[in-house]
């Protein structure tokens, strides 16, 4: 890859003494702080106002409002209040009691003078970033850590006059980006944030919380791409089983919030001005109070990874410096007419930071997924910057992108903000089109080759979270009232089984691997999943799994292991394991599974060979001479997810083996 460190036209950085005075706000935009907020495609503004965003330790350290609304900043540094790793920037979690609120139509804005930048790069260059990238590849997603993570660059300029140049990216976004879920400016009083993120993280409304995954992208503008590269994109199995992954991540967040778990709405294909993404929507019903669902779903998937927690890990080890605000959430939190909480809160993407000094940073990732290629991470990177930047007059340049390097950057001086979309070349780090395309009017969801593209998707997925039910349809009678302890090793996947066994009648307990109860008080133990080597006896938790699992094969307990838990036992039992050539992390496949055929998830990097003399009636992953199940006199080992929404029928799965180990 060649590297390529961005640049602008050559432009004189500002001298900070020139810069906007902080204290004397231009006279069309409110006195700090504020925040204008344009939700979706409304056509009003709302103008939110306050005495000032006060800091405050912990989210349950945020007051609770009698009828009025909190706008609430949570940073990525958050995740130390629940002990979860990350480097600590200090940036504060920021609350604006919210006392004025207003509404001004989209059209009847102020007008505002174009932004300029200058001096912009990207914090960490091409070809460091795309090393980064293989080093992920390699030694975190190779070696068990995780099916996925986001790696974090940021682009940093320079501009004059602070406020009036937020402003004008403000204006240039809501002429410009489609489909955003929130368009905002919001001044705290001591830097300010501008941005169009694409992502609801959460809502909750009516006592139903909404989760929103969105992963897989088309770099290149939707309303002028051709059919044929819409329903490649569609098709590609790296965007879908990145979609896929995020789906069953924030599955696992929605279980911990509600006992029923999520249910899955979708796909759809949510189409911006630069590019187009692939979404579901998640339902939860829950009693949970606002702030407690923002700590628990500490942070997106789409901008983190997962296993949620290792994911925290990894980023710490792979990246400079904070987040600040970047994978954050802002949030409104207040009550609807009935007294009934309700919180609008969206991630933190897509946002560019300016500081009154005229610094002006956007952080920007790309989704690492096994088969991930370094330069194709770096490209997108370049199509998610596009969009923010081209709101403060910036472009990327089109020399020749993946053989010359992805090019440099132009400042569009003179551009009006209703203009902005009309910039030539490259803003999606591809090359500039030789004659423009005609642009399309209709949504691609409305073409019946791409709609049907889309259905199909669901064709691969589990009826138990693609619909709702009453548990009392799902209740096995053999299994109703028995209690299982599941073992949670540090992969939340565990709270989706909870849901599953729930459904099933099954009395459930879970438990971390370092707080566990006496297993021998339990019917059944489920050792769960978690990231990892299980060959690695140096690690605390491994170590643990691994005596509990010999413990419970000696003692003869019914035992269930799942992917981490399959393998302790299989270790345990003398079985070779092994490091997958390629990882098999978001993989469905078919199985011959002890006589039925299912289409099942796996999430391994590692797995155990067949067994040549015990006694145990196993089941290959094709094609190989590993292990994808494992059955004892007392146990059940199952490589593979059954909780996964990738599992077709996992809740049959469960429920069979359960009722084996039971019914000895």
């Amino acid at each position: 890859m060649t590297q390529s460190q961005a640049q602008p036209q050559a432009q004189p950085a500002p001298d900070p003494q020139d810069s906007q005075d902080p204290q004397k706000p231009p006279a069309h935009l409110p006195a700090a702080p504020f925040a204008l907020i344009r939700r979706g495609a409304e056509a009003e503004v709302e103008v939110l106002t306050g005495a000032a965003f006060e800091q405050y330790p912990a989210l349950a350290d945020l007051p609770t409002q009698d009828g009025g609304e909190l706008l609430v900043l949570v940073p990525y540094r958050q995740l130390t209040e629940r002990g979860d790793e990350c480097h600590d920037d200090h940036a504060p979690l920021l609350a604006l009691r919210v006392a004025g609120r207003s509404f001004v139509a989209v059209a009847d804005l102020p007008p505002a003078a174009a932004p300029v930048l200058s001096d912009g790069a990207f914090d960490v260059d091409d070809d460091t970033y795309g090393a980064a990238v293989k080093r992920v590849l390699d030694e975190e997603i190779g070696a068990g850590e995780g099916s996925n993570f986001v790696l974090r660059r940021t682009f940093v300029g320079h501009c004059d006059a602070a406020r009036e140049t937020a402003y004008g990216a403000f204006r240039a976004l809501l002429a410009s980006e489609r489909n955003a879920y929130w368009t905002f400016l919001i001044d705290t009083g001591e830097s300010l944030m501008v941005g169009a993120t694409p992502e609801r993280h959460v809502s909750l409304a009516d006592g139903v919380a909404v989760m929103n995954p969105i992963s897989g992208t088309l770099r290149e503008s939707p309303a002028t791409a051709p059919r044929e590269r819409v329903l490649e994109f569609l098709a590609d199995p790296k965007e879908r089983d990145e979609l896929a992954m995020v789906v069953d991540e924030e599955l696992k967040m929605l279980a911990e919030v509600g006992d029923l778990g999520g249910r899955v709405r979708g796909p759809f294909l949510k189409e911006m001005t630069n590019l187009a993404h692939t979404e579901y929507y998640i339902e939860a019903r829950t009693t949970m109070d606002p702030r407690l669902i923002l700590r628990t779903t500490m942070f997106a998937p789409t901008a983190t990874g997962s296993p949620i927690r290792n994911a925290f890990r990894v980023i710490k080890r792979h990246e400079r410096g904070g987040r600040g605000y970047y994978a954050g959430v802002a949030a409104l939190i207040g009550q609807d007419a009935a007294g009934s909480p309700t919180m609008d809160a969206p991630l933190l993407l897509r946002v560019a930071y300016v500081d009154y000094d005229g610094t002006v940073r956007v952080p920007v990732g790309a989704t690492l997924v096994r088969g991930s290629d370094p330069f194709e991470e770096v490209r997108e990177t370049y199509a998610k910057a596009a969009g923010v930047l081209r709101a403060f007059g910036v472009r990327f340049g089109a020399r020749n992108i993946g053989i010359e390097g992805i090019g440099a950057i132009s400042a569009a001086g003179g551009a009006q903000p209703g203009a902005i979309s009309a910039l030539s070349g490259g803003a999606d780090g591809g090359p500039a089109a030789v004659a423009a395309p005609v642009a399309r009017t209709a949504p691609w969801s409305e073409d019946p080759e791409v709609a049907a593209v889309m259905a199909a998707r669901n064709e691969g997925l589990s009826p138990f979270w693609l619909n709702e039910h009453d548990p009392a349809d799902l209740a096995d009678p053999a299994l109703t009232g028995r209690s299982v302890l599941i073992v949670d090793n540090e992969d939340a996947f565990t709270s989706m089984v909870a849901v599953e066994l729930r459904a099933l009648g099954l009395e459930v307990t879970r438990a971390a691997h370092d707080e566990l109860p006496d297993p021998t008080g339990f019917d059944l133990v489920l050792l769960g999943p978690g990231p990892g080597d299980p060959r690695n006896l140096a690690s605390p938790r491994i170590r643990k799994v691994r005596e509990l699992a010999k413990e419970l094969i000696d003692l003869r307990r019914p035992t269930l292991g799942l992917c981490l838990g399959h393998q302790a036992l299989a270790g345990e039992l003398g079985l070779e394991l092994i490091r997958l050539p390629a990882a098999m992390q978001g993989t469905q496949v078919e199985l011959d599974l002890f006589g039925r055929k299912e289409k099942v998830a796996f999430y391994n990097s590692y797995a155990a060979k067949l067994p040549e003399y015990l006694v145990l009636e196993s089941v290959p992953i094709p094609g190989t001479g590993l292990a994808a199940a494992l059955r004892g006199p007392s146990f059940t080992g199952l490589q593979f997810h059954p909780e996964s929404v990738l599992t077709m029928d996992g809740l049959g799965i469960l429920g069979r083996e359960i009722r084996r180990l039971l019914d000895r």
